[in-house]
């Protein structure tokens, strides 16, 4: 919970718009009770049956990882996939160098 509560810290001080923290599914609770008393938006996806992937941050960007999160994040295109790490922040020429890797790839299998 203490890498949860510093993402939420990073979140209020303005160093990231978007957040995504995988954490056990009994702790899941207590971070929604923390999100929903800063009043900060949030969307929590299933992982796995212990597990769960918790979005939270700026209402756009929430927004939109509900639109495009629907469904495991190993099955996101290229597009969403590149989409989602640029909102978390993630390096831009990394995020570069997956979409176009994931994109050849995805050719490469519809032929």
């Amino acid at each position: 919970m203490k890498v949860f509560v510093h993402h939420v810290y990073e979140y209020k001080k303005g160093l990231r718009n978007l957040v995504l923290h995988t954490m056990g599914r009994m702790m899941v609770q207590e971070a929604i009770k923390r999100l929903e008393g800063s009043n900060i938006d949030y969307h929590i996806q299933d992982v796995t049956n212990s597990k769960v992937n918790v979005f939270f941050g700026a209402k756009e960007c929430v927004k939109i990882v509900k639109k495009i999160c629907d469904k495991p994040l190993n099955e996101l295109s290229a597009e969403e996939d590149f989409m989602l790490g640029i909102m978390l922040g993630y390096d831009r020429k990394v995020q570069c160098e997956r979409y176009l890797s994931r994109s050849q790839y995805a050719k490469v299998m519809a032929s």
